[in-house]
């Protein structure tokens, strides 16, 4: 865990020496770096394709599951802002853990990073299909393979470029949301107190009450519903002084997105005219029954659009981990090329296809599998990165300058515990599932990157503004 890592490498702009590691051109700003990774979050997406799975399982409840998830999210988004602040790096967490616990732990953080970052746009796209209903028929399946393909084409191009495009859509799904709020609390049918009061639909025109365990075992997608402020980090190579903007960004697209999404998820918990339409879920059929279909026919094309631009948003910052995971020399050496090569556009081309093309053929895995594996990931990963916290103040990292989280220790250990617990409270087929690939992964450290410590595995280190 605590494996030695050699003296890191400065990585060089593109077009260096051949064989120099490459970095990323920095052409971001706080506002451009929040968009992109508010996008990414795409806090309509989640609140109409993920939240729904909540509403099935907790009923009103719900709202009480992810205000939970975020204060834990809160805590695991000091944890990020300090490490990325340390290590301004495209790898995002694996480099930042990597830096200051140890190659092992980098990789075991990689390794669940790479089980988000490839499922996650898969699940979000599904969700199109059922958003364009008003206007045409298609296949969820197909639907987000369309998604994530046109995503992927998207991803080639320049970043500056792509933050503008998704910023436009951000505007469009604020306003869904902003809309779903308002008639929500326009239409209440419950009082305040039926928030801290879990209920579900029997099925059978009753209810059932919910307890404190149904949250904990609904943890792992409460936390997937926030989860992607944590990849303002994949950017902080290309933000602009990195050593106060990624904490900014960090902290500043937690917030937005947290606000973006109970709100709404309040105003329909008060709003449903029942429970049984309240646990269906189905935010489109409510807002026509508390407006009319023409202002749900808006509302699901601009939930359309932002599942859209959440993918466009998800290949560009994923393909970010692979292109730093090929600098890093983390596979044989023609594919640490390929992963390592940028068009014109500066963008890894390579690193865009291999997390868009895969994701197109997730979208045939069943929705709710996916999710369920993710959520346990995302639970490992903000784990480790808590692991990683504790090591950030000894050595040369004690006087780095850096933005500093307040009550350390004790926040990565409450967030170390907290997430412990919630491992093993989640679905067991999940969890199986994402120990298995673990496995196979420490076996790969085991058998080929551990006996190359020279040449395998050298985290790099982008040379950046240093405050």
């Amino acid at each position: 865990m605590t494996d030695t890592l050699p003296p890191q490498v400065a990585a060089s702009p593109a077009g260096d020496t051949a064989g120099s590691p490459k970095k990323l051109a920095r052409s971001l700003g706080v506002v451009g770096g929040t968009l992109l990774t508010l996008s990414c979050v795409t806090p309509a997406s989640s609140l109409f394709v993920i939240v729904p799975d909540l509403f099935s399982s907790l009923g009103t409840f719900t709202l009480m599951s992810i205000v939970i998830g975020t204060v834990i999210c809160i805590a695991v988004a000091f944890c990020y802002s300090e490490l990325g602040t340390l290590v301004p790096s495209a790898g995002g967490e694996y480099a930042m853990v990597g830096t200051l616990a140890g190659r092992f732990t980098g990789w075991l953080v990689f390794i669940q990073s790479l089980i988000v970052v490839m499922i996650v746009p898969s699940i979000i796209a599904m969700g199109t299909a059922d958003y364009l209903e008003p206007i045409i028929h298609l296949d969820p399946k197909w639907a987000g393979a369309a998604v994530m393909l046109a995503a992927t084409v998207a991803g080639l191009l320049d970043l500056r470029a792509n933050a503008w495009i998704t910023g436009i859509f951000l505007v469009l799904e604020v306003i869904a949301c902003a809309v779903v709020a308002f008639l929500g609390f326009g239409h209440s049918e419950r009082g305040v107190s039926s928030l801290l009061h879990g209920a579900v639909s029997n099925g059978a025109g009753g209810s059932s009450g919910v307890g404190f365990a149904a949250i904990l075992t609904a943890m792992g997608t409460a936390l997937f519903v926030t989860q992607g402020f944590s990849t303002a980090i994949y950017l902080s190579e290309e933000l602009e002084n990195p050593r106060k903007n990624v904490a900014r960004t960090v902290l500043w697209t937690l917030g937005l997105s947290a606000a973006i999404i109970i709100v709404p998820v309040t105003a329909i918990t008060l709003g449903a005219p029942d429970l049984t339409a309240l646990t269906e879920g189905n935010v489109s059929q409510l807002v026509i029954g508390w407006s009319n279909s023409g202002v749900g026919t808006f509302i699901s094309l601009c939930i359309a659009l932002a599942i859209i631009n959440a993918g466009i948003v998800m290949v560009i910052q994923n393909s970010r981990v692979l292109f730093a995971s090929g600098r890093d020399k983390a596979w044989p050496e023609p594919v640490n090329r390929a992963f390592g090569h940028l068009n014109k556009f500066s963008a890894p081309w390579i690193s865009t296809l291999a997390v868009g093309i895969p994701g197109a053929v997730l979208c045939f895995v069943p929705q709710n599998t996916l999710i369920n594996i993710t959520g346990v990931a995302v639970a490992a990963l903000y784990l480790l990165v808590a692991v990683g916290a504790l090591f950030s103040r000894r050595g040369q990292h004690k006087d780095a300058p850096a933005w500093r989280q307040p009550l350390w220790p004790a926040l990565p250990v409450l967030v170390i515990v907290a997430l412990a617990y919630t491992l093993i409270k989640l679905d067991p087929t999940a969890l199986w599932w994402t120990l298995g690939i673990t496995v196979a992964a420490s076996l790969y450290w085991v058998l080929y990157l551990r006996p190359r410590p020279d040449t395998r595995w050298v985290i790099t280190l982008p040379e950046d503004e240093r405050v």
